[in-house]
């Protein structure tokens, strides 16, 4: 069967599958999409490219002139996976199957815009992950600009958690006005940045500092602002970007967002163990729920599952007995705030439907 699928703004171009087994060919367009693809592609799995590999000929020079780079197709049987997100890249290393120099091994480099093809045995949550990010895609983008006096922080809410962008603090040796001025301009300089032409805007902070900013922006940016509102929070930065998460403030723009709801959940979690209510984490204790039917909602990392399926564990059956009993399974990105404080607690909890008595 093969059909065009588009998710987010990932570009599926055919997708092929018997069973959970079969190809998808898609196109990653930004950020999120590759960090998707992190926790989609698996050592073990296949993956074709085209890439750029210097062909390497035989010469009797005993210094041979460096040989120029060619682009070519390759399939590459992957053994490690490489995000980086500050240069806009996923690194896939392996060893070549199919095409040039089969048996040595080489790197793909997927950027935006690079077309591949990757044949697996497909997990039902690499699946649902797809099925998320299509949904994301129809959702708008969100800036949150954290100010206070002299300070302010910018943020790029993505799917896997609020990216820094820009800081800007106050200068110094001019009068409070000018001083108050300058920093304000600043600020819709970098905002506007931002936010492109299409992001909505998150202002938050303390005080009345951002609502004076806001009130400046409706003049000096009428447009920028008819797609910003205000929030009140305690701090700004990294703080600053959680309280507005858990606020709903992002959901109250988006109807439903993967971090805020990680928030939530995180914060549920944490009160219920103060409280010694209906919860459990890590393995031992979990597993003791899922035995008696106790699970409603399972909390578990992207890093534990990923770690977990290249050791050959059996985790995907464990997921399953989950849902079977009509718990919900809800993964969590390592690379927010909310994933950080799972993974201390062992990357694995549950929130309970009752109390366990041990």
């Amino acid at each position: 069967m093969l059909l065009i699928w588009r998710i987010l703004t990932v570009r599926v171009n055919k997708k092929s599958l018997k069973g959970k087994e079969g190809e998808i060919s898609l196109t990653p367009e930004n950020l999120d999409d590759l960090w998707h693809l992190k926790y989609i592609i698996e050592p073990g799995d296949l993956v074709f490219s085209l890439t750029k590999r210097r062909m390497e000929g035989a010469s009797d020079k005993l210094r041979p002139e460096k040989t120029e780079k060619r682009p070519m197709r390759l399939g590459v049987r992957i053994e490690k996976i490489e995000f980086h997100k500050f240069s806009n890249r996923l690194r896939l290393h392996g060893v070549i199957v199919s095409g040039q120099d089969t048996g040595a091994y080489h790197t793909l480099n997927i950027e935006e815009s690079t077309n591949l093809s990757v044949i697996k045995t497909w997990k039902r949550d690499q699946i649902e992950r797809i099925k998320e990010a299509e949904a994301a895609a129809k959702r708008p983008r969100v800036v949150i600009l954290g100010i206070e006096e002299g300070d302010a922080s910018i943020g790029l809410v993505r799917q896997y958690g609020v990216e820094d962008y820009s800081q800007i603090k106050m200068g110094s040796g001019k009068g409070e006005s000018s001083q108050r001025g300058e920093f304000f301009n600043q600020v819709t300089t970098q905002l506007a940045q931002a936010a492109g032409s299409s992001s909505a805007v998150i202002i938050s902070g303390p005080g009345f500092t951002k609502d004076d900013f806001f009130k400046l922006l409706q003049t000096t940016n009428p447009e920028l602002a008819a797609r910003a509102r205000t929030e009140d929070t305690i701090s700004i930065g990294i703080s600053g970007y959680q309280e507005v998460l858990r606020r709903g403030a992002v959901d109250r723009i988006v109807e439903e967002s993967r971090i805020a709801r990680e928030a939530r959940l995180i914060e549920e979690l944490m009160e219920r163990i103060a409280k010694e209510g209906a919860v459990a984490y890590g393995w031992e204790e979990v597993r003791n729920a899922r035995d008696m039917g106790a699970v409603e909602s399972l909390l578990v990392t992207d890093e534990l599952l990923r770690e977990g399926r290249e050791k050959g564990e059996n985790i995907d059956a464990f997921l399953l007995s989950i849902e079977h009993s009509r718990g919900n399974v809800v993964i969590f990105s390592t690379e927010f705030e909310p994933g950080h404080r799972l993974q201390s607690m062992g990357a694995i909890a549950a929130l309970l439907r009752f109390k366990l008595e041990y």
